[in-house]
């Protein structure tokens, strides 16, 4: 879809194993994509919020931070993982694959791909990420854990990123003006982190309790609930 994918595709042939790992590939992505490519604003929100992460992490005050930095590598993996296989023809969960289809419409606003992204990762991604995290370090997604504690001590940093993405990136995709009312003000006004990572966190726990049969299923639910509502997101603004 654009000149630059295999460039793209190029930037996670190893898995990232830190942080840091992290960071660079975003950063890559970041200086890769035009401005015109909804995939960057996405990707420009998540590289912020993973900014942030590293520095709480840094900073202390976690109960767990091993935990909670292998967190994010794992879920961050997921993203990557979706977006080379999106680049390469490669089945791509639907949660996903709405938006990166959509990279190029720009009659959609910078801040519906940023939100679509968001609805993708944390209501599909995340109670992956979370079960894997635990099963790798021998801890259980539960309720009131150091591990739940360290997660949720993160929403209000995360929640101030989204209040500046929502203000700094309403405008369409090629940066022009939107209408002075639109559909888009019910739903920015009613988009929250918090709300969806505390979801996230209980699907973890169902998906980690259920037999495997169940927990396919309900994986599989989660998918096609995340996919309609990026489908929902990517609705274009006359």
């Amino acid at each position: 879809m654009f000149p630059y994918d295999a460039q793209l595709a190029a930037a996670f042939q190893s898995p990232p194993q830190s942080i840091p790992d992290v960071l660079q590939i975003m950063q890559t992505i970041d200086a890769a994509c035009g401005d015109g490519d909804g995939l960057k604003w996405f990707n420009w929100l998540y590289l912020a919020v993973t900014q942030a992460v590293e520095d709480r992490v840094n900073a202390g005050g976690f109960n767990d931070p091993a935990w909670l930095a292998e967190l994010d590598v794992q879920f961050a993996a997921l993203y990557f993982n979706a977006l080379h296989a999106a680049l390469t023809g490669a089945p791509c969960p639907g949660s996903w694959a709405a938006m990166f289809s959509r990279r190029g419409q720009t009659d959609i606003a910078r801040i519906q791909f940023a939100l679509a992204g968001m609805n993708a990762h944390i209501n599909h991604d995340l109670p992956l990420a979370v079960v894997a995290n635990c099963k790798a370090r021998n801890t259980m997604p539960q309720h009131g854990t150091p591990q739940y504690d360290d997660y949720t001590a993160l929403n209000t940093t995360l929640d101030r990123l989204i209040d500046m993405a929502k203000k700094n990136l309403n405008v369409r995709l090629l940066g022009g003006p939107l209408p002075a009312v639109s559909h888009l003000e019910d739903l920015i006004a009613s988009w929250g982190l918090a709300d969806f990572r505390e979801g996230a966190w209980r699907n973890a726990e169902s998906i980690w309790q259920d037999s495997t049969l169940a927990a396919t299923i309900l994986e599989g639910t989660i998918e096609r609930i995340t996919a309609f509502a990026s489908e929902a997101l990517l609705v274009p603004v006359p």
